[in-house]
């Protein structure tokens, strides 16, 4: 699975989730709910690009 990166420099990485916000380890980043944004910094998913 693609980790993907916030411009802010955070990396959501599926193999972690994130689970301070209920995203379970495993999911990938385009299972991610539409609402979710970034923890560090509020961007929006679309926001996001592919960091590997």
């Amino acid at each position: 699975m693609k980790r993907y990166e916030c411009p802010c420099g955070y990396i959501y990485d599926p193999a972690i989730g994130d689970p301070d916000n209920g995203i379970d380890a495993g999911t990938p980043f385009e299972n991610l709910p539409e609402g979710w944004v970034c923890p560090k910094c509020g961007a929006a998913k679309e926001d996001f690009f592919p960091a590997d």
